[in-house]
């Protein structure tokens, strides 16, 4: 069997090719490729096969004598068809030819250093992965399809409140139709795009953003709330110390009203995951836009009444627990049915029947259960004299489930 020489075709026609990807595609017997990239060597003596996106190259190469070429677009192994071919032939049967891909390409167009961006085919991804993805990170460059094309990936941005972004959209390039557009989030699903376009985001950050804010401990004045919808700060720093958590792991914050919590925990938990659970509309707007105001990470919003909008979740290793919405026990027993052993559920309540009732629960259900009673009282700056005003006392539950 021959050598299988994988060549990337660059945005500038034959002259992106370097003079041995040109010597290979000159001596092959067989010249695979996408049309348009055959089209590039019309003149050559040569069989020459099309490719369409169901054909099975492996199975198409893998009995070819050579010398065999296949052409593809930019780097063979960056989104294209050099992992399927890794995956199907030996190595020793591969020889890969790269070349300048289109994200390389768009970020020289647009003047902005790439080595900190991150890559995202839409390939097999549903537009929540996407978001999470583009969220997670400064600077993102996109390779849309005709599913998830560019204003399908803003709305998606927008519905989670997240808009603070520079965005170009970079099409046909190489081509006579190439264009690039500097835009926003917000008039993204107003344009026409390419089918051939990367889309490249980069996050700003304002100097009103709060954004050199510490990892623990933000005032509640920085936040965006209804009055009196929020941990308080004192609290929030301790219920994140109980939470225990640690750098990859999921977190339910149910009740989660103005999203402190969730915004204090992504910095704990640079590859973790973060469902902020809500169901009071209100409370969704402030939420949102207390996460486009701090930039979190892998904070996702979740709509809807717990525990039935939990279904869909993965399983969390730490719960979070603000409001229960009067359907404490129900909600409690969805928690236990999904936290491993070890699991752990931090619970802050006001009153004495969620105390009481939140104890039987961990308690009937064999967890480790510790009560913190938290009283804080605080002196105020728009007074003549320095006093204390007293804040209601808050309990903090924390329940870790037993090993079976």
């Amino acid at each position: 069997m021959g050598i299988v020489y994988v060549v990337g075709a660059g945005i500038e026609g034959q002259e992106g090719f370097s003079a041995r990807a040109l010597s290979l595609v000159r001596q092959a017997r067989v010249l695979y490729g996408a049309p348009r990239l055959l089209e590039l060597f019309g003149d050559l003596d040569v069989e020459k096969v099309a490719l369409s996106g169901n054909d099975d190259l492996s199975q198409l190469v893998k009995d070819q004598p050579g010398p065999v070429v296949v052409l593809t677009s930019g780097d063979p192994l960056f989104f294209s068809i050099g992992r399927n071919l890794l995956r199907n032939l030996p190595k020793d049967r591969l020889e890969f030819v790269p070349n300048v891909s289109s994200v390389q390409s768009a970020f020289s167009r647009i003047k902005e250093p790439w080595d900190d961006a991150v890559f995202i085919s839409t390939e097999q991804r549903t537009l929540a992965d996407i978001g999470d993805r583009i969220i997670a990170n400064d600077k993102a460059a996109v390779l849309t399809d005709a599913r998830h094309t560019p204003a399908n990936i803003a709305d998606e941005l927008l519905r989670r409140g997240f808009d603070g972004y520079t965005v170009y959209l970079c099409e046909n390039l190489g081509t006579t139709q190439e264009r690039i557009v500097k835009t926003t989030v917000q008039e993204l699903p107003t344009m026409q795009a390419a089918e051939l376009n990367v889309l490249i985001l980069i996050k700003r950050y304002d100097n009103t953003t709060p954004g050199d804010q510490p990892t623990l401990g933000i005032a509640d004045g920085e936040f965006l709330t209804m009055k009196k919808q929020i941990t308080p700060e004192e609290v929030r720093v301790v219920a994140l110390a109980k939470l225990q958590l640690r750098h990859d792991m999921v977190l339910w914050d149910i009740g989660a009203g103005s999203g402190s919590i969730s915004i204090e925990a992504d910095f704990l938990l640079p590859h973790g995951r973060i469902f902020a659970v809500e169901r009071n509309i209100e409370y969704i707007k402030f939420l949102r836009e207390n996460l486009n105001r701090f930039h979190p990470r892998n904070v996702r919003v979740v709509e809807g009444e717990a525990p039935s909008c939990l279904e869909d979740l993965p399983d969390p290793d730490r719960v979070f627990i603000g409001g229960s919405g009067g359907n404490l026990w129900e909600l409690l027993e969805a928690v236990d049915g999904r936290l491993p052993a070890d699991g752990r559920v931090v619970l802050t309540a006001m009153t004495l029947d969620t105390l009481v009732a939140s104890s039987d629960f961990f308690g009937n259900s064999g967890y480790l259960v510790d009560v913190t009673t938290l009283n804080v009282a605080r002196t105020s700056s728009n007074t003549d004299y320095k006093v204390f005003e007293a804040h209601n006392p808050v309990y903090i539950i924390v329940a870790t489930k037993a090993q079976d």
